[in-house]
């Protein structure tokens, strides 16, 4: 079927969701990409920061076909090793209690909102079910992880959203005034990945934390996308000094395969019985054993190959001309150029770079493992074409 074809079938066939860019990704290794017609590609996006390892790492497919040659899927009301394992993995990195298990991050979310609001209730009976996130801020597209994004423009067309999501500046008095008797948590993201790569101020993080606490107000810190390892720790709340109740993650966590998990920390720890939550395919054993692959692999020579490969790339991304600014964590950049980021993203795909976008920003989401030549190439696409 030539390049042309599928396009057209594309259209023809789903759904009209995405503004794909013209090229047909076929099969790759590490951070090398080829399409179907053999062009080549070094890839600066992970799949969305998916790929944690590249594409076609041999322990990572070693492990999930190992596990498909056993069972490829077990209902939820039965035991699976690699469900269990992974669990244990997640908890003893993090100190999390109780893990659940989902296929997505908006699922991880939608868990994560649904026991804040629990919580709240079997302690303080109804009518304490506010969530504060932030603007700018983005959990996800179902009805509710929507209506927890503070996006307006996402709204729009799919309104009214959800009962029970206040929308905060980005700072401790901007979530303090949205708070009331009614909150029952505050829901961020660390940095804020498709609200344009932008950090929150650690001091400000650290405020709210307080704040939460004393009033007994859940913290959610959603790390979707900077999670398992993206921000050059394993997450990234881990550099803001603070203690979560909950944290949601997927994307990087099964390097490629459905996999969401919300992570309930001491005071979360029994917020869920049986038949208050589930999921079909959620902790399928195949996406379990992926990620037990990748988890167990995300340690500290890598965290800190992360952080160096970080360093190196703010430094040279920092000296192109036309680049005003660079922002992020670890291998989470966002470029803010004097051009816009959509023809940044086509002019380097047409010269066999892939990255992405978010907002105004170019964005960079590198897997973990790229190499130092895939950098340097990267640098260079990127360098010819902001400074044109």
């Amino acid at each position: 079927m030539s390049f042309e074809e599928i396009k057209e079938k594309d259209r023809q066939f789903i759904a009209g969701t995405y503004n794909r860019f013209p090229t047909d990704l076929c099969r790759g290794e590490g951070a090398t990409l080829w399409s179907e017609s053999g062009k080549k590609y070094v890839d600066f996006g992970s799949g969305i920061a998916v790929n944690s390892f590249g594409v076609n790492d041999e322990d990572w497919k070693n492990a999930v076909i190992a596990q498909l040659n056993k069972v490829q899927h077990a209902s939820n009301l039965y035991y699976t090793r690699p469900q269990v394992e992974l669990a244990e993995m997640l908890c003893s990195k993090t100190g999390a209690k109780k893990v659940f298990f989902s296929n997505s991050g908006a699922e991880a979310n939608e868990c994560a909102i649904k026991a804040a609001r629990k919580y709240s209730f079997d302690k303080y009976g109804e009518g304490r079910f506010h969530i504060v996130t932030l603007k700018n801020s983005f959990h996800g597209r179902t009805m509710a992880t929507l209506s927890a994004t503070g996006q307006e423009a996402m709204h729009r067309s799919f309104a009214p959203m959800l009962d029970g999501f206040d929308y905060a500046d980005p700072t401790y008095e901007g979530v303090r005034a949205k708070c009331s008797k009614a909150t029952c948590a505050v829901m961020l993201e660390l940095v804020q990945g498709e609200g344009g790569v932008r950090p929150l101020p650690v001091e400000e993080v650290q405020k709210i934390e307080k704040f939460c606490k004393k009033n007994d107000i859940l913290l959610i810190i959603d790390e979707v996308q900077t999670g398992n390892g993206r921000t050059g720790t394993l997450y990234a709340y881990e550099q803001f000094g603070v203690s979560p109740d909950i944290v949601s993650t997927a994307k990087g966590l099964a390097g490629g395969l459905p996999l969401g998990a919300t992570m309930f920390f001491e005071k979360t720890e029994k917020v869920f019985s049986a038949g208050d939550h589930g999921s079909t395919f959620g902790g399928n054993p195949v996406a379990c054993a992926g990620a037990c692959s990748i988890l167990s692999r995300i340690d500290k020579n890598l965290l800190l190959e992360v952080q160096g490969k970080s360093a190196y790339l703010f430094t040279h991304l920092g000296r192109i001309k036309n680049v005003v600014e660079v922002t992020g964590m670890g291998l989470m950049i966002g470029l803010l150029t004097t051009k816009k980021a959509r023809d940044v993203s086509e002019a380097c795909l047409e010269r066999g770079l892939i990255v992405l976008t978010a907002k105004d920003r170019v964005r960079l989401l590198p897997p973990l493992t790229i190499k130092k030549d895939e950098i340097d190439f990267g640098l260079k696409i990127l360098n010819e074409v902001i400074s044109e």
